[in-house]
């Protein structure tokens, strides 16, 4: 019996109560409600409200000028017939890089002034790059046709890129023979000599 008797008598371990618990059993003031133990969740109207609101810069001209050109670019490729579906976008390309054009000079403010600003400067880049993609998808269009060089199309297309951007840099007397030598160089003129 003695054991029978020590089981009855002993405690049992009680549980730490909870805050919530605590909160329930406190006696209330009459007519306050009660707290509510978490707090209540934003809804999404709130949470927008609140939240910081981002401002994303306004393009560059030189930005909007070179995607105006990859634009071009893609449809002249497209509209032209096969055995100018070089030779036109690059033409294109050529004019709208000459010395006299507003682009080159654009681009270069661009550049300058991105020199301290990250975005500005890979925004820059991501336009021009556009700009050789489109001048790329044209040349695995006529890919192995008439062109003098044998590389890949991704290389050559950032050389006719490269060589058209150098053209602002020449006299203005000089530009045709540069184009006559990158119309040489696709195979849409003979070479001199």
């Amino acid at each position: 019996m003695s054991r029978a008797r020590a089981r009855r008598t002993r405690r049992k371990p009680t549980r730490a109560r909870s805050p919530v618990a605590k909160a329930r059993a406190r006696p209330r003031p009459h007519g306050q409600k009660p707290r509510s133990p978490k707090p209540r969740s934003r809804t999404a109207r709130e949470q927008k409200a609140r939240s910081p609101k981002v401002r994303l810069p306004r393009p560059a001209p030189a930005e909007l000028l070179l995607l105006d050109l990859a634009k071009e670019l893609a449809e002249l490729a497209r509209d032209a017939e096969p055995t100018r579906a070089l030779s036109l976008p690059l033409l294109k390309l050529a004019a709208a890089y000459g010395p006299s054009e507003s682009l080159p000079h654009e681009v270069f403010r661009a550049r300058v002034r991105s020199r301290s600003d990250k975005t500005a400067a890979l925004a820059l880049s991501w336009a021009r790059e556009q700009v050789r993609f489109g001048l790329q998808e044209v040349v695995e269009r006529v890919k192995g046709r008439r062109s003098r060089v044998e590389i890949d199309s991704e290389t050559f297309a950032w050389l006719l890129l490269a060589a058209c951007e150098a053209i602002a840099q020449e006299p203005p007397s000089a530009v045709p023979d540069r184009i006559r030598a990158l119309m040489q160089l696709i195979g849409h003129a003979r070479a001199a000599g």
